[in-house]
Order: C-alpha cells, then sequence, then structure tokens
C-alpha cells in the first residue's frame, strides 16, 4: 500500500492513571464546583499526550491535557517539519481546572492537503510530545483515505485496531462512529469473567457525575495506542450511545434509572461537557467537511440531538400469551406506531440540514457524499432458521430475544429497533431527499461490534451503499451465538436480507476507505485478537463500489 509522505512524530510513553474519589450526583452545578480538586489526580504537566481533529483545508483543532497549580497559558505551534525552524501558524491556549485541563485551539492560516507537526510549549519550557496532522484538500482531489473505527471497550481487551492503523501509516484522516468510551461499571460489560486482567477500568462504578465521566475518559486516554492514533492521525469523530448511557436518545436511556441515578437531562449534559473537553472535536452537534471536489463529509448526530425514544418489541408483545397472539400485536404496532410518519431520528432541524448538504454537495460537483454517523441504515431482519439450528443449546435469556425478533420478522418489523430501522419514516425523508440531490450516497455505520455491506434502496430505486465496521474491541455474535459457526451465521444473515451483501459476525478490527473519482475502496482490516497487545492481522476483505453505480463488488 501506498504510505503517506510525512513521517510519523516519536512515540512517546502513556501516564499512569491513579484512583480518585467520586462525588454523589446533586445536580449539573454541584457537580461542575466539585470537580476540579479531585481533577487533578492524573499527575502534572502534559498528562495525555496530543491530539489533533475537525480538519478543513485551512485548519485544524489542536488538543492537549496540561496539568499545574492553577490556570496556565500554552504556547502552540505548527509547522511542515518536525524541528519547527519555520512555524505556519502559532497561538496561545490557556489549560485550567474549569475543563478538566484540557485545552483546545484552532490553528488556521494553514495550505490545503498538506501534513503538518504541532506542539505545545508550557511556560517553564516542557513541550508536549509532537503530533501530526493534515489538512483537507482544496479543488480537484485524486484520492482520499480514511482509517474507520467503532465500539472500542476498554476492559475487553487491547486497542490493537488503533495500533495497527497508526503503524501502517498510510491514511489521511481516523473517523471514529462512538462508542469511544462505556458507561458501564466494573463487572457489567465486560464482566468478571470477561474482563482482561491488565485492563483495569476507573472508575469501577457506573459513571454518573462530572467526576466519573473525567476519570473514564482519562483511563481511556492513557492507553498507549489510543494515545498514538490521536497522535500522528486528525479525527473526525461522533459520539453513539455509551459516551452518555446505553440506548440513550434525546429525553432518556435504558441504563439511565432517573429514580436513582438522577436526572437525565443533567447526565447528558455531563456526558456532552466531557466528550467535547477530552475529544478534539468542535462544539457543533454536527458539520460538514468538503475533501476538495472528490466528497463531502457529513457528520451527523442520530443518537441524542433528536431521536425519539427507540421502540421495544418485547414491550409490544408483553402481556401475550401465545405466538399467535403476539404476532397479532406486532402487526397492529408495525401498521400504527412504527408507520408514524413524523418520527424522528435526527429532529427536524439536522434533517433539513442534512437534505440541504447532499443537494449543496452534488450540485457543487462532489463525487461522494458520505454520512459520518453511528447506527446501522440498510434494512436487516432476523433470520427465520436461526432459532432452529440453535435447537436446545442456548441459554434461555438468548432464546427468548431470538423468539421475539423471529416473530418480529414474522411480522414484517427489523431485527434492531435502535438502529435506522426504528424510524423508518425519518430514513425514507432522508432516502427521498439524496435521490432528489441526486446524491451518490456512502453511508458508514458502527455500533453492532460486527461488519456489514448493504445496497441502500428506497421503493425499489438504489440510493447507495452503506459500510459498517466491526469494533476495536467490543464483543460481536461470535460471543453471545458461539455454537454457530461465524461463517454460517454470516450467510444465514446475508441470505435473508435482500439489501445485504456481505457480513462479518465474529471479528474485531476497522476500515480503511479510499475514495477516488472512479469508485470508493474499502478493506476491512481484522485483528488477530485483542488479548494481548499486537499488531498483527488475522486477514483482510475489499469491497469495491464504482462512483454512481450505488452497487457494490464483494
Amino acid at each position: 500500500m501506498i504510505k503517506t509522505d510525512a513521517p510519523a512524530p516519536p512515540s512517546t510513553s502513556n501516564t499512569s492513571v491513579s484512583r480518585r474519589g467520586v462525588f454523589a450526583l446533586a445536580g449539573a452545578s454541584a457537580a461542575i464546583a466539585a470537580a476540579p480538586a479531585s481533577a487533578r489526580s492524573f499527575g502534572s504537566g502534559f498528562t495525555h499526550s496530543v491530539a489533533s481533529g475537525e480538519p478543513q483545508s485551512g485548519s485544524v483543532l489542536l488538543w492537549t491535557r496540561y496539568v499545574a497549580d492553577g490556570r496556565t497559558t500554552l504556547d502552540w505551534q505548527v509547522s511542515e517539519s518536525a524541528d519547527f525552524t519555520s512555524v505556519a501558524s502559532e497561538g496561545q491556549v490557556t489549560a485550567a481546572a474549569t475543563t478538566d485541563y484540557c485545552a483546545k485551539t484552532v490553528a488556521g492560516g494553514l495550505s490545503p492537503d498538506r501534513w503538518y507537526f504541532y506542539r505545545f510549549v508550557a511556560p517553564d519550557g516542557t513541550i508536549s510530545p509532537v503530533g501530526r496532522t493534515r489538512t483537507l484538500p482544496q479543488g480537484p482531489t485524486r484520492k482520499f483515505r480514511m482509517a474507520v473505527f467503532s465500539c472500542a471497550n476498554f476492559g475487553f481487551g487491547y486497542f490493537n485496531a488503533y495500533a495497527h492503523a497508526a503503524q501502517a501509516n498510510d491514511v489521511d484522516l481516523a473517523v471514529h462512529l462512538g462508542d469511544y468510551i462505556y458507561e458501564y461499571g466494573g463487572g457489567t460489560y465486560p464482566s468478571a469473567g470477561q474482563r482482561h486482567p491488565d485492563r483495569t477500568l476507573e472508575p469501577e462504578n457506573e459513571i454518573l457525575t462530572l467526576a466519573d465521566y473525567r476519570l473514564r475518559y482519562a483511563t481511556y486516554r492513557a492507553d498507549t495506542d489510543l494515545q498514538r492514533l490521536h497522535q500522528v492521525l486528525p479525527m473526525i469523530a461522533v459520539w453513539d450511545d455509551h459516551e452518555s448511557a446505553n440506548d440513550s436518545w434525546k429525553d432518556g436511556a435504558q441504563n439511565h434509572q432517573p429514580d436513582s441515578e438522577g436526572d437525565w437531562e443533567v447526565r447528558k449534559a455531563i456526558a456532552k461537557r466531557v466528550y467535547r473537553e477530552w475529544m478534539p472535536v468542535s462544539d457543533e452537534p454536527y458539520a460538514a467537511y468538503d475533501v476538495g471536489d472528490l466528497a463531502t463529509l457529513f457528520r451527523i448526530d442520530t443518537r441524542i440531538e433528536g431521536r425519539e425514544e427507540p421502540f421495544s418489541v418485547g414491550k409490544v408483545i408483553a402481556g401475550q400469551d401465545s405466538p399467535e397472539a403476539m404476532v397479532a400485536a406486532l402487526t397492529e404496532f408495525r401498521d400504527t406506531e412504527y408507520a408514524n410518519p413524523d418520527r424522528q431520528i435526527l429532529g427536524a432541524a439536522q434533517e433539513e440540514w442534512l437534505v440541504d448538504g447532499l443537494a449543496s454537495s452534488s450540485a457543487r460537483g462532489a463525487t461522494w457524499q458520505v454520512l459520518v454517523q453511528q447506527v446501522l441504515m440498510g434494512k436487516l431482519k432476523s433470520p427465520p432458521a436461526l432459532l432452529e439450528l440453535l435447537g436446545g443449546n442456548v441459554p434461555e435469556f438468548i432464546r427468548r430475544r431470538l423468539q421475539a425478533s423471529a416473530l418480529a420478522s414474522q411480522a414484517g418489523l427489523p431485527l434492531n429497533m435502535d438502529a435506522w430501522d426504528g424510524y423508518p419514516a425519518a430514513r425514507d425523508r432522508l432516502f427521498k431527499g439524496a435521490l432528489e440531490a441526486d446524491a451518490n450516497l456512502l453511508v458508514l455505520a458502527g455500533d453492532t461490534h460486527n461488519g456489514w455491506a448493504f445496497e441502500l434502496s428506497h421503493e425499489g430505486e438504489a440510493v447507495g451503499i452503506e459500510l459498517g465496521v466491526c469494533s476495536v474491541s467490543s464483543p460481536g455474535f461470535e460471543t453471545y451465538l458461539a455454537m454457530v459457526p461465524p461463517e454460517q451465521m454470516a450467510s444465514l444473515v446475508v441470505e435473508a436480507n435482500d439489501e445485504l451483501k456481505w457480513a462479518d459476525t465474529s471479528q474485531r478490527g476497522y476500515m480503511v476507505i479510499e475514495l477516488t473519482p472512479a469508485r470508493a475502496t474499502t478493506e476491512y482490516r481484522f485483528s488477530g485478537g485483542i488479548r494481548r497487545r499486537s499488531t498483527q492481522l488475522a486477514g483482510t476483505k475489499v469491497i469495491t463500489s464504482d462512483a454512481g453505480s450505488k452497487a457494490l463488488s464483494v
């Protein structure tokens, strides 16, 4: 593969994270007031290396964390050379307790399509690790490459996908589709038996407070492989649910109990605040990035900006005493609540912005319109033969879930109501807008921990393609349905779903997408394992799509 021209900056070691106390949830103002004193127990100086993100053709956002006795003014510099003999952009930024000592700034005045080095300098002359970043191209663009990640659970094992991408040094941008952290307490997910013995989670409790969320990010960001990825590549990132709580939506979450865990609005505000402190991201809930005349990347929020409460098949069939009664209840639900034409996953304002953006991107001649987002858009239902195949060799709770999925499929309902499948009217509106814009839609998705490739359609007309990335470390179907050989499982799912052209239900890793005016080429890179630190791959899978075809070659 073709390597990037710029060398990577020198590797640096991580800083250890010590345990600290947490405080009770008593409202956002009390949480913020109590945080700074406890936030300083991660060490001093540059504690978590550097990161960059939000690239544009003339600017990039820079991040670091510097802990001192009080507010500290840091100098920052950007240069085309690692020795900083000629500075292209420079300025100052403040690190303070109010932001957990995280500092962010936008470096402007840069040239398009160029690698840069950057660093921060403390008042005492201490210099941060040197980072590397890249601006987006402007005008005619022949090629652009992205490494795409999702679902990195610290406790299950090592982030070998991050390590491989940094070592491969063959992309222009890192894209993270969410579940960058997980909110669960120790022994929950992973369970005590699943947890890697060398991956100690902090804090041990489920994160609820400002101090909790900050400590969890500090734990993740102390990982050397994640630090290295941020150090050598700019990132565009979106949050999914676990940055706040499992299966979250704008007004609540499956893993949030107001009676014992307080006001959801407080927890959501804390989660958003800490994400924006610790990540190299802007405060905008959604944004667009022009990659020359080649593509527009649309970073969207399908999770908490405008999403209504996800439907639950279990709730629909609750109280029914026979499969026939359950199917009848599901059928009625399908024709009423499920078919609600006003149902939202993006919210009206974001949906209008996105549809207008697709039209503008297509009108300016961009070849690809890429959705950087969280959950699967393709239509996916449960394979009807799966439950019969499993026989009696399956735990009862899994059997109940599979039975509910099979009944839902029989009633014409999808497998996963937390995905776009749970919001069919919103998906129809987006697809209609994409078709009217003559967009060449390429959808990226994470969330499921497995790999997917869909050909998307609307009322029989091709709309675009979707590529779902497998997880960095979170387990997939192979953990819960270990009695089914992975190849057979993937085959069953593909056979049961017309839009689905390929699936991998058993491997961890990431994918690299190369865009050119002629085609999109996706290489799935499967990690050789996550129980030990390694950049060895178990294999790859290449999928292509010719520009304008809205079809896949698998």
